[in-house]
């Protein structure tokens, strides 16, 4: 399942990959694709909307 968030508050490379890690830490097999310039995360994951998004916020990024 294809799913998009906004994250704001990424600014860097090591951003990106804390979101990254925190994604595939729910879910190993999580194909993820960030676009840091239009704070898009986009995920292809069998893990819930919800899970996801907490995931991501609990590294200190807004889920928009």
């Amino acid at each position: 399942m294809n799913q998009n968030f906004t994250v704001t508050g990424m600014t860097c490379g090591h951003c990106e990959r804390a979101v990254t890690q925190a994604i595939k830490a729910l879910d190993p097999q999580a194909q993820v694709q960030i676009d840091r310039q239009q704070n898009l995360v986009q995920v292809q994951s069998q893990q819930a909307r919800d899970a996801l998004a907490q995931a991501i916020a609990e590294e200190g990024y807004q889920v928009v």
